[in-house]
């Protein structure tokens, strides 16, 4: 049964130690599983299987973090993240489990990021915020959930108002154009796109009211 023959602190990463078996270099670990090592002892093929796999599956985990520290992400796409980056599929499941139990994995928290994310910085509509979410793996019942109370009408507003604001003196049909086409790329419905656009058409003259050229001027 090989020997550990040394226990060497990596240089290039002080947390990690290199493992030597038999005067061989074997595998590298995290200090915390070299901690219970020591100079002398016999290690098995399955013993060292099995610190490889630890170590595969805390290497994951600390690039599931890394991926998680730009932004909140959901489940799937942290699972899809590590699938890219050719994690064993038996390691994704423990990661997965560990970073929920941790707090660092929320779907129901990541989808109100995303929500507010948009809410706040670019307004959409119900049918484009549900692609969204369930292109990143959140559940469709949870989706429900959570655009029951959204004020799809003020975000319509707040999307056109920006894009509006732009615009400089334009006939009618022009600035109808525009912001529809806006607010139907946004995801928003007829009925909304249409009582929005109308509201600051009316807005506009009522600024302006010569604000509108005439439409045989287009």
């Amino acid at each position: 049964m090989p020997v550990i023959t040394a226990l060497e602190v990596n240089q290039r990463d002080k947390e990690r130690v290199k493992l030597y078996l038999d005067d061989e270099f074997v595998l590298s670990l995290p200090r915390v599983e070299a901690a219970r090592l020591i100079i002398g002892q016999p290690l098995s093929q399955r013993e060292v299987e099995a610190l490889a796999d630890t170590d595969a599956e805390q290497r994951a985990f600390d690039r599931a973090l890394r991926f998680l520290s730009y932004r909140p992400r959901s489940a799937q796409e942290v699972r899809r993240n590590l699938k890219k980056h050719k994690v064993d599929d038996a390691h994704i499941a423990p990661v997965l489990e560990r970073l929920e139990r941790l707090g660092y994995l929320d779907d129901v928290g990541f989808a109100k990021f995303w929500l507010e994310n948009r809410a706040r910085f670019k307004p959409m509509g119900p049918r484009a915020l549900r692609y969204e979410l369930r292109s990143k793996g959140v559940a469709d019942d949870l989706i429900e959930t959570l655009l029951a109370d959204a004020q799809v009408e003020d975000a319509a507003y707040r999307a056109a108002a920006g894009r509006a604001n732009r615009i400089k003196r334009t006939t009618r049909q022009a600035f109808r154009r525009k912001l529809s086409g806006l607010l139907r790329r946004r995801g928003f419905e007829t009925d909304t796109i249409r009582d929005v656009v109308l509201r600051l058409e009316g807005e506009f003259e009522a600024a302006d009211a010569d604000y509108f050229l005439p439409d045989a001027a287009e």
